[in-house]
Parts: C-alpha cells; sequence; structure tokens
C-alpha cells in the first residue's frame, strides 16, 4: 500500500521541465521500444496512440522529419508547440490542463482488475460511450489498465499512458453513466498512483480545459494545477511534385 503524501519537484524556472514535452520524453526514454521515429521527430504506433512528438517545436529540421515519418498531406496530433512552419495546416485545436500529483492518497482497489489484450473490446464500448479520449486497440500495451466490473459487465476504467523518465500519466479515466456517483472512478485512480509510486514515480494527469468537473475532482483528491496546454491536429504539406511524378 502506498498511502505517503508525495511531492512533486520541479525545475528551476530557467530550465525546461520534462512535462512540457512529455510525449517525446516518453517516446525517447521509457517508451522508446513503442517509438516509430525520424531524427528529431517520433509517434507511436498508430493502433497504439495517436500521439506525435518533436524534440524541439522550434526547429524547423525537427518538422521536416515529422512529415518524413508520417508522410504527406497526412493530418497527426502534435503537443508543445506555438505555430507551425510554412506549408503545414492546422486542422483542429484544443486547450487542456495538466495536473501533477501533490498529495494524492493512493492505495490499491481490491475490487480491481488488470486489464490486457483480451478485454480490449469491452474497453472500447466503455470509450465509446463515455469519450475520455482517445484509446486504440493496442492502448494497453502503454501500461497498467485497471477495471471494476459489476456483473461480468466492464463499468469503470482507468490506466498508464505517457510515461517520461520518473513520472507516469493516468489516462482514460471513465465510468459507465448507470454506475456514476459511487466513487468509482476515483478509486481506481487511487489505484493506479499506488502501483506508479511503488516503482518510484509521479503520477500526473491531463484534461480538457473545459472539463471543469473532472478538474474540480482531480484537485480534490490531490493534483495540483501545473500549467496549461494546447494540442493540435496538423497535416503535413503535400507531396512536392517530383515525388508524385
Amino acid at each position: 500500500m502506498s498511502t505517503s503524501v508525495h511531492h512533486a519537484t520541479s525545475p528551476s524556472p530557467t530550465e525546461p521541465h520534462i512535462l512540457d514535452n512529455a510525449a517525446w520524453a516518453a517516446l525517447t526514454g521509457p517508451h522508446a521500444h513503442l517509438a516509430e521515429r525520424v531524427g528529431r521527430a517520433a509517434r507511436y504506433p498508430t493502433d497504439v496512440s495517436p500521439f506525435a512528438a518533436l524534440e524541439d517545436p522550434t526547429d524547423p529540421r525537427a518538422w521536416d522529419d515529422l512529415a518524413a515519418l508520417v508522410g504527406p498531406d497526412t493530418v497527426t496530433p502534435v503537443t508543445a508547440f506555438q505555430s507551425v512552419p510554412d506549408g503545414w495546416e492546422v486542422e483542429q485545436t484544443g486547450d487542456g490542463v495538466q495536473l501533477v500529483d501533490t498529495s494524492l492518497y493512493a492505495e490499491p482497489a481490491p475490487e480491481a482488475v488488470r486489464l490486457g489484450p483480451d478485454d480490449v473490446p469491452e474497453i472500447l464500448d466503455l470509450i465509446a460511450l463515455t469519450q475520455p479520449g482517445p484509446f486504440l486497440p493496442r492502448t494497453v500495451a502503454l501500461g497498467t489498465y485497471l477495471g471494476i466490473r459489476d456483473g461480468g459487465r466492464l463499468i469503470a476504467l482507468a490506466g498508464e499512458r505517457l510515461h517520461p523518465p520518473g513520472w507516469t500519466e493516468i489516462s482514460a479515466v471513465c465510468t459507465h453513466p448507470d454506475h456514476r456517483g459511487r466513487g468509482l472512478a476515483t478509486r481506481l485512480v487511487r489505484a493506479v498512483a499506488a502501483g506508479i509510486r511503488e516503482r518510484g514515480d509521479t503520477p500526473f494527469l491531463h484534461a480538457a480545459a473545459n472539463n471543469t468537473n473532472a478538474i474540480r475532482l482531480y484537485e480534490s483528491i490531490g493534483f495540483t494545477l501545473r500549467r496549461r496546454t494546447r494540442f493540435a491536429l496538423v497535416r503535413t504539406p503535400g507531396a512536392r511534385p517530383e515525388e508524385t511524378a
């Protein structure tokens, strides 16, 4: 059991924080075995996670590498950038928040079960119903996913997504609408966090900026707002004439 208060540490104000570019840190760190990479750009396999990342989003060479990685005239999600180079298009943007564990009480949930590849069809059904964010056929490869069942039916879910060194993101937190109000999501968040703490990592998570109910819940159980985030779907430049000839 892991119940102690765990305080996140911060670098000096002049140093970038690893969570400022969490996807890149994960894809070049603990998740490197999953990464598809060209130079200064990396992404997860398209059946694992939609995330792509740049080593330095201000470096035009990194954007060139991303275009080479995903192909011409292709839409891909990107985070941690301020603007796109000429020839790229921003298709859609969204605002979010990043919260870190500063005083979460973490403990196992005896009723929770470990979910794996055989549970994916049920997971995808619950994700489609509750819309907590993207979940793909092999997302379970990213880390531990826990669920709660009622009469054999999966009714609540939470698990691990991005894994920068020293940190693990809690994601896919959702409860079937017929079973909300029972504290299932909170129990699963605490249980996933307990596993994260056991290996010496600090939990963190993301939420849509307009999901005030979720943000309020996370803050009430011990997460602290670290920063506001922005994600976007961007389209790579089209193929040059010589590439289509």
